[in-house]
Parts: C-alpha cells; sequence; structure tokens
C-alpha cells in the first residue's frame, strides 16, 4: 500500500498541495485525475523522491521497485529486444554471473534464481509486449537507431512493462501510442499484477483498465473506486451535496444576522441577540465546492454543398517512390463522420494529406467541389504556431480588417481571456496551443474538418467539449485518434488502412478490439509463470453464415430490445432522482454514495449497449422489407 499523509508541496510559492491524504490499495492500477496544472506528473516527482516534500510523508514498502518512462530509448545500435530485455537488471547480472561462476554452489544458487524469475521466458514476454506496441518480428531486431524518437518512446514503454516494477508510474502513455496500441495497453494495465498510477486523460481507458481513481483539486487528494464514469457520478453528487448545504447554512447565518440587527439595541432582548452572535461567530462558513467549467469549442456550421465534396477512383498516393496507399476508390459527403483505424505507419497521415489536397495523386482520377472548404489539424501542427506571437496576432494575420475588439471576442468564444490572449505562443500550455490551433483550423467554417490525434494536449473536460461541438458541427469529419471513446461518440462510420488499401470496415469499436487483440496477443500478467504445454487443439471451424430469419421474429426482436431500453432508462432516471434527493441530505455516507455512483454508471453502459442492439435489429428489418 502507498499512503500519503498530510503532504504539502508549493513551487514559487504556489501551493499545489495543501494537506493532501490519500491511500492506494496494493495491486491496483489506479488512474490519475485533474485539471491540467493541477500537480499530476508534481506528485509523480514526489513519489519518486526527486522532489522534497515542504511537510507530511509518503509512504512506500521498503525495497520497492519504482519503474516509468522518464525519456526514449537511447538511439543505440542495440536491437529493440535487447534493449527492453536490459531493462531486467537482475536478469542481466544472473546471465553475466552464469557465464563466468565456476563454483557449483554459486551456479546452484543463479539457476534456481533464474527460473524463480521466469528468465527463460524472458525473450517471448518481451516480444509479446512490442508486438503488442506495434513492432513485428522484422522491426524488434532492428537497431534503436533506425527509429525516431516517438517509436523510441514506445521501446521506453516496452522496457518499463517488460521489467514490471513495483510500483509503476506512467504519465500520459497514450500520447505517444496509436488507437491499436492503445487498446493493447488497456488490456495490459486491466492485468498489471503489482500497483499501477496511471495519469490519463483517455476517459477509455480510465474506465476499462483501472480499479480506482485519484482525484487531485484545490491542492487536495481523494481516492474512489471504480472507473471514472463511477468516480464522475459520484464526484457531481458530492458537489450538489456540498452546494445544497452551504445555500441551507447561508440562509441560517442571514436569519441569525437578522436577530442580531433587530434586537441587539434592545435591552430585554441585548442577552439573546449577543447569544446569536456568538452563534453566527462560530458557525463556520462552508465553502463553495464548485470546478471552474472549462470552455466550450464553437465550430461554424457551412453552408450545404452538392454531394460529393471529394470522390477519388483508382487512386494511388505517396511520396518520393512506390506509392504509401493504391486503389483508392471512395467519396465523402457533407455528413459523413469517418475515422480511420489502423496502425501507425500504414497511410493514415498520408490519406488525411490527399484529402486536405496537400498531397496530389500519383494515379487515378477525382472531383473536388469547386467551394470546398477545409480545416485540418494535426499534432504536428503544433510546432507550426508563430513562437513569438500573441493568440490575438495569429487572429489578426486571418482577419486583418477587423478590429481589435472583434478578435477578442473571438478568443473569448474560444476560451481564451484577456490574459491569455497577450501570452506568446511558445509560453502556451500544450491544451492551449491545441485549443489555438484547432480555432484557426475552424475560422471560414470548413465543409469538412480533418483531425489527426486532436486531444493529446486536452483534459478530459475540454474532450468532452469537443465531441459535443463535433455532434453539432454541420460538416463533414475525418478523425484520427488513439481516444476511442471520442471515436465511438463521434464517427459513424470506419475506413480501414491497412497493407496499402483503404476499405470500409463494417464492424464497432468492440469488434475492432477483439480483431486487434487477436492479431497481436492479449497481454497477460506480467509475472504470470509458464504453463505446462497444452496439447495442439484443433483450429476452430468456420462459422458458417447464419440462416436467414422471418421478418416475424425480427420484430420480435427489436420489440424485445426497445422494451430492454425502456426498462434501462427507467432505471437510471430512478437513480438519478436518488442521487438529486442525496444532494439535499444533510449526511450520507461514502459506502452509499459510491454505490449509487457504481450502479448508475453500469446502467448507463448497458443502455449504451442496449440501444445499439436496438438499432441493429431495426436495420435488419429494414434491410428484408
Amino acid at each position: 500500500m502507498i499512503t500519503i499523509r498530510n503532504i504539502s508541496f508549493a513551487i514559487e510559492g504556489k501551493p499545489l498541495f495543501e494537506g493532501a491524504s490519500a491511500s492506494i490499495p496494493p495491486r491496483t492500477t489506479v488512474g490519475v485525475v485533474g485539471r491540467n496544472g493541477c500537480g499530476k506528473t508534481t506528485l509523480f516527482k514526489l513519489i519518486r523522491g526527486e522532489l522534497a516534500l515542504d511537510g507530511g510523508d509518503i509512504d512506500i514498502p521498503r525495497q520497492a521497485r519504482i519503474g516509468g518512462v522518464a525519456q526514449e530509448a537511447p538511439a543505440s545500435e542495440h536491437t529493440l529486444l535487447e534493449t527492453v530485455l536490459a531493462a531486467d537488471t537482475e536478469r542481466a547480472d544472473l546471465l553475466a554471473r552464469a557465464e563466468t561462476a565456476t563454483d557449483g554452489t554459486e551456479i546452484a544458487e543463479i539457476q534456481t534464481r533464474l527460473v524463480d524469475i521466469d528468465a527463460h521466458s524472458a525473450e517471448a514476454r518481451a516480444a509479446s509486449i512490442l508486438q503488442g506496441l506495434g513492432f513485428d518480428t522484422e522491426a524488434q531486431n532492428r537497431a534503436c537507431s533506425e527509429f525516431s524518437g516517438g517509436w523510441r518512446m514506445r521501446v521506453a514503454l516496452a522496457a518499463v512493462l517488460f521489467s514490471a516494477p513495483d510500483l509503476l508510474l506512467l504519465d500520459e502513455p497514450t500520447n505517444y501510442l496509436d488507437l491499436e496500441g492503445t487498446i493493447w495497453l488497456e488490456t495490459f494495465l486491466a492485468r498489471y499484477p503489482h500497483t499501477c498510477l496511471v495519469i490519463s486523460h483517455d476517459r477509455g481507458l480510465l474506465n476499462r483498465a483501472v480499479k480506482g481513481i485519484l482525484h487531485l483539486s484545490d491542492g487536495t487528494l481523494t481516492y474512489y473506486k471504480g472507473g471514472y464514469d463511477a468516480f464522475d457520478a459520484m464526484r457531481q453528487a458530492r458537489l450538489e451535496q456540498q452546494v445544497a448545504a452551504k445555500r441551507k447554512q447561508d440562509a441560517q447565518r442571514a436569519h441569525i444576522q437578522s436577530f442580531v440587527d433587530r434586537f441587539r439595541a434592545k435591552a430585554s432582548k441585548a442577552r439573546q441577540a449577543q447569544s446569536r452572535l456568538k452563534m453566527l461567530e462560530k458557525m463556520k462558513p462552508l465553502a463553495a465546492l464548485t470546478e471552474n467549467a472549462v470552455a466550450g469549442f464553437t465550430f461554424r456550421t457551412p453552408e450545404e454543398l452538392p454531394p460529393p465534396l471529394i470522390a477519388v477512383n483508382g487512386g494511388a498516393v505517396g511520396y518520393d517512390g512506390p506509392p504509401v496507399l493504391s486503389k483508392l476508390d471512395f467519396r465523402l459527403d457533407q455528413d459523413d463522420r469517418i475515422a480511420l483505424l489502423g496502425a501507425n505507419g500504414q497511410g493514415k497521415s498520408t490519406l488525411s494529406k490527399l484529402i486536405a489536397d496537400r498531397l496530389d495523386l500519383m494515379d487515378g482520377d477525382e472531383t473536388r467541389s469547386k467551394k470546398l472548404r477545409i480545416g485540418y489539424f494535426a499534432q504536428h501542427q503544433l510546432d507550426e504556431l508563430h513562437e513569438d506571437e500573441t493568440p490575438i496576432q495569429h487572429i489578426a494575420r486571418h482577419f486583418p480588417d477587423e478590429t481589435p475588439a472583434k478578435h477578442r471576442a473571438r478568443l473569448g468564444a474560444a476560451g481564451f481571456g484577456a490574459a491569455v490572449a497577450e501570452v506568446e505562443a511558445r509560453r502556451l500550455s500544450g491544451g492551449q496551443r491545441a485549443r489555438l490551433l484547432l480555432m484557426l483550423a475552424t475560422l471560414d467554417a470548413p465543409h469538412l474538418l480533418i483531425l489527426d490525434e486532436p486531444t493529446n494536449h486536452l483534459d478530459i473536460e475540454s474532450r468532452e467539449a469537443l465531441i459535443h461541438a463535433l455532434n453539432d458541427y454541420g460538416g463533414a469529419v475525418i478523425l484520427v485518434s488513439h481516444d476511442a471513446h471520442l471515436v465511438e461518440m463521434v464517427a459513424d462510420r470506419f475506413w480501414l488502412v491497412h497493407e496499402g488499401r483503404v476499405t470500409p470496415y463494417e464492424g464497432d469499436m468492440a469488434d475492432y478490439k477483439r480483431f486487434l487483440l487477436s492479431q497481436r496477443g492479449a497481454p497477460g500478467p506480467a509475472e504470470e509463470k509458464p504453463k505446462a504445454r497444452a496439447k495442439a487443439e484443433k483450429p476452430a471451424p468456420k462459422p458458417s453464415a447464419p440462416p436467414r430469419r422471418s421478418p416475424a421474429n425480427l420484430r420480435a426482436d427489436a420489440e424485445k430490445c426497445e422494451a430492454r431500453v425502456t426498462a434501462l432508462q427507467g432505471m437510471l432516471a430512478k437513480i438519478d432522482a436518488r442521487l438529486n434527493e442525496v444532494s439535499l441530505a444533510d449526511h450520507i455516507s461514502p459506502a452509499e454514495l459510491e454505490k449509487l455512483g457504481i450502479k448508475r454508471a453500469e446502467i448507463v453502459d448497458g443502455l449504451h449497449r442496449a440501444e445499439e442492439m436496438w438499432m441493429a435489429a431495426l436495420e435488419q428489418m429494414e434491410a428484408t422489407g
């Protein structure tokens, strides 16, 4: 167990933690959440001892191995597999000793310890982790120096996962992963056998991979059991409860003050007035436990254009040399919401650049609407901002004829207050720079918006605001993101970019996750011992196509699904009503509040699945006429 007791820490006089305490259960994966700048990364540095506490203490079991990804793997001539294997320093030391040991007793001790730590399956485990993070067998045997910094960050992540420390600290690990790597990591962390703290703004990971949430807010720490949705429901209930309690106390204080003001001067009531004044002085005012809402995103709706916006037939696209993608046949209409699936390096960015008219076709035919406007956001564009210019100067570049007041109004609508509007781009946070680029990409109300990893620097609240804005937006969307929650909430169609082709993917995200884990191998517990080799099993027969069902059966299925949706909606309404009652109560046990939050999250999840089944049943009915 990790115990944090009454810690205090300040940076340049600004307190980040003031009397914060929390206990982390052993062998639990915990999500660390909080607004940008609240101190999550600083907490990791305090745990590692890189910073000294101003007060309090952090109790970690003695001899516990702490691991994390501090920087990318070095650009050495060692292969990726060798680099990952070297992360297990005990194994490397034992193997080195085994080569030089001559004493029989020492040799026996070394071999026994190698068996204890499962050293003989190390290469297979390391290769499995690298495979899950996107490195095939050929790549695993290439030197680290052949890979870019982003890929070497993956190697560093693979190394720390392989070393399986007693306390694993991961700070936004999905920022340098694609969707496929993120899905694999979710499964790995859900099965991690030791304690793991992961800072993440990925709602899907925080719901599927963790068993608890550590929330940082206003210099304090609060631990919640369950995933992010359960935490969010409990936090909202507590906020409402605190607001109700403060409202009640304010009314009570006003009543007492009114009595004091009326009767203080009367001799017959002076003693009573004095008594109530003392009561008022002893009544400690309750703080309003509220959080500042994040600024939303606003994307102007463009005018309608006749379909298609873009059509490509027999296309091929690439750079110098053979095409990256070929035999391209697709069209885009203004109501399309398409997510691009596929591992890094398969050509998703190349396809995005073709659609954005930043690459020309090498072969084939293309038609585009003459009035088509395209907004394009890519992570590498964060470096394209003018570092010495402020947000208001960036806006003035696009609208030189507008007044400064109009420029400020545009920035204010995008969440940039008066102070931030005058800050040079190089001093803006990653989230602020991403917001500025999103605003610049959508200033002229584009008919098509291409978003390539738009969420890397956005916190959860900002990601939710982006989802709402995209769903309200009246143009087409092409989305590339490692955030499965964003993909599920925005996209209604999927294109798979794989082995030089772009094809429609007919399944949903759950189907794609199953497909991906079957390709890369579902990760097992880091310390799982090798089991006796099982007898070779015959491959499962390929399932035959299901028989056609009658219209009456399909209609019955749809009615059952509709009834299930209605029932779950009723259950959700009862839970919400109970939470509203709870917010008005003077007292409620944390256990009851926790159960309500977890139950609500389960009902919401079930409702989403039931709605999907209902829609699928209706589509089958339509298909059969």
